[in-house]
């Protein structure tokens, strides 16, 4: 499939944060920690999704592959970005950078539509609590989760397969710390229009177009709120909307900055750091946001830490 750029070039080289050596471990010690964090506070999220009967609901299905999605996310990114640190080689493999490619751009194009259907199901529970068991089943659940994830890997592999089957004239190093889209791009010697008019349409599906859909739903979702006569009521519609509203404010925040920012701001180092954030913070971020104001989480965590407790002893 690639076959044209292998034969000139097999191996790509990070430039990083090399222009930054006396921040370099700060920035390796962070992103360790936000790795880590992120791998602890999905995997609690899922197993508990899972153990505990009381989160069988759409919402927590929703959420456990929500979860999923930031794990392989920040997986496909900043493990090999730390052992190249360690290691101080700061390379990868054609294909390796294919599929690290692939596999970020599946992820979050997935998650884009994921939220999107998310807002969705909180429009369905508020405006129409008694229906909610009918209109979002099991069934529905299912496909509205294997929609997301095959429109997110579909999207991906035509985005990568038409980047890298473009001429790189020999040009392997990379002004990032990752095989990001937009950073390999930059290393095409041909011209590029048609493939940065693909990465625009499917940037525009999947980000503006969802979030349009959420606004949709989240203005009849206020109306519906604000029509409630008691204050516990309105609290309690309120509280379930906040933690999917701050996880899509803070998820499209960073993507559209990265991917729909003016043509006159061009800069690397810029994008570097808005991708710790995009792929770091936000998916570490989440299961915090989700646990926080949740009251149920809290008491599937603490059955689950109490139960372990009780094995151990």
């Amino acid at each position: 499939m690639f076959q044209a750029n292998q034969t000139s070039v097999t191996m790509f080289f990070f430039l990083g944060f090399s222009h930054y050596p006396k921040g370099e471990i700060i920035i390796f010690m962070l992103c360790l920690l936000m790795y880590l964090t992120t791998l602890l506070g999905n995997m609690i999220l899922i197993s508990i999704t899972i153990l505990d009967s009381r989160l069988h609901t759409p919402m927590y299905f929703f959420l456990s592959n929500l979860s999923c999605l930031d794990i392989w996310y920040t997986s496909s990114a900043f493990p090999p970005m730390l052992i190249n640190f360690v290691s101080g080689e700061n390379t990868i493999s054609f294909l390796g950078c294919a599929a690290q490619m692939y596999f970020s751009l599946a992820m979050g194009s997935t998650e884009c539509v994921l939220l999107s259907m998310m807002a969705y199901d909180r429009y369905v529970a508020i405006c129409n609590p008694l229906r909610y068991p009918t209109i979002i089943n099991k069934r529905v659940c299912v496909q509205i989760a294997a929609g997301s994830w095959v429109t997110g890997c579909f999207t991906a592999l035509v985005e990568t397969v038409f980047v890298l089957q473009l001429s790189l004239c020999g040009r392997s190093v990379i002004s990032h710390f990752a095989c990001e889209i937009l950073a390999v791009l930059k290393l095409v010697c041909v011209d590029t229009t048609k493939a940065q008019l693909i990465i625009l349409v499917f940037t525009i599906l999947l980000v503006p177009m969802p979030m349009l859909l959420i606004c949709i739903s989240y203005a009849f979702i206020l109306s519906n709120i604000l029509r409630i006569s008691s204050v516990d009521g309105q609290s309690k519609a309120f509280s379930a909307c906040a933690a999917h509203l701050s996880v899509v404010v803070l998820f499209y925040g960073t993507a559209l900055s990265m991917y729909l920012k003016p043509s006159a701001i061009d800069s690397q180092e810029i994008d570097k750091f808005i991708a710790l954030v995009y792929g770091a913070l936000t998916p570490m971020l989440n299961p915090i946001i989700y646990s926080l104001r949740n009251k149920e989480v809290k008491a599937a965590v603490k059955k689950l830490l109490i139960g372990n407790s009780l094995v151990l002893s």
